[in-house]
């Protein structure tokens, strides 16, 4: 038997599976729950078996209704990518619309806007800036195209199933200090941390990555870091460390002030990754390909 079911709806099924809850599948695609419930209930007939069943108020997947959510997000990806082919060999047009963090954003995707912008006139890119947690949101809900995130060698990220990923540049992290307590250079990245035990710890105040790396090491070499000060921005780390009001992970070719040294961190090293992420099965559409092949082609210079 032939089973047809519309692609909207394995959609909805994808959602519900991530989300749990029909009204949280109805908020974020700007619909009624009602229309949720419909729509699964048409699937559910389509494929002759119960997607669903209750749990008190709420709702929930049944075997059968997972095992259907894993092959939907395989289905609705080939749909994608499908449709992407069939117009792969037309000028890259229209509006791309990038979230990702500003060290991305200044040193990979500006350089390459510049270009575009003479090369591909009708292309139009828009940029937000966001955290890694927060673009990668912004993707799966369909509001940007390209997400530009990162992680950490020792706190790998950790992608949904419909989205795919493209490496781009890595860069070596060390531990920023004032340079008047360096005395007692050298040593691993265990050895590194323990010098320090006794200090204030800075870490992100959007982003957990670079704080899951601080506490492993320090872990590692048997403390816990006192976490004071939270910032976003690597100038205002910096400018933290070299108050004395603590020390944190900075770039290790990050132009640093003269009052402030990144110690390297090795066995383990620190290396923050790059990643370009889309919606899996949406590389072939030109604009996605065009700017996803520059991306990987460019080398960043120094994070600032």
């Amino acid at each position: 038997m032939i089973v047809v079911v519309e692609t909207r709806r394995l959609q909805l099924l994808i959602e519900l599976s991530r989300h749990g809850s029909m009204r949280a599948v109805a908020d974020e695609l700007n619909i009624t729950t009602s229309t949720v419930s419909q729509q699964i209930a048409v699937l559910a007939r389509e494929v002759g078996t119960d997607l669903i069943e209750p749990v008190g108020r709420r709702v929930r997947l049944t075997p059968a209704g997972r095992r259907l959510a894993e092959h939907a997000v395989t289905i609705v990806a080939a749909v994608e990518s499908a449709r992407s082919d069939l117009a792969s060999d037309t000028e890259p047009t229209g509006t791309l619309r990038i979230a990702g963090f500003a060290t991305a954003v200044r040193g990979s995707l500006l350089p390459i806007a510049a270009d575009l912008a003479h090369s591909h006139p009708n292309l139009r890119l828009l940029f937000a800036e966001h955290e890694p947690a927060e673009a990668v949101e912004l993707l799966i809900a369909d509001g940007v195209d390209i997400a530009l995130v990162y992680d950490y060698n020792l706190a790998p990220i950790a992608l949904d199933p419909a989205l795919e990923s493209t490496p781009l540049w890595s860069a070596g992290w060390g531990l920023g200090v004032p340079t008047s307590t360096t005395s007692a250079e050298g040593g691993n990245a265990i050895e590194v941390f323990a010098r320090y035990r006794a200090q204030d710890w800075i870490v992100n105040s959007r982003n957990t990555a670079d704080e899951q790396v601080a506490r492993i090491i320090a872990s590692m070499a048997g403390f816990e870091p006192r976490v004071t000060h939270r910032a976003d921005s690597l100038d205002l780390v910096q400018d933290l460390v070299a108050a004395g009001l603590g020390v944190g992970l900075l770039p290790r070719d990050m132009p640093t002030r003269s009052d402030v040294v990144v110690c390297p961190l090795a066995d383990p090293a620190v290396m923050l990754r790059s990643y370009a992420v889309i919606r899996r099965g949406r590389s072939r559409w030109p604009p996605l390909a065009l700017v996803l092949t520059r991306l990987a082609a460019w080398k960043a210079g120094p994070i600032r």
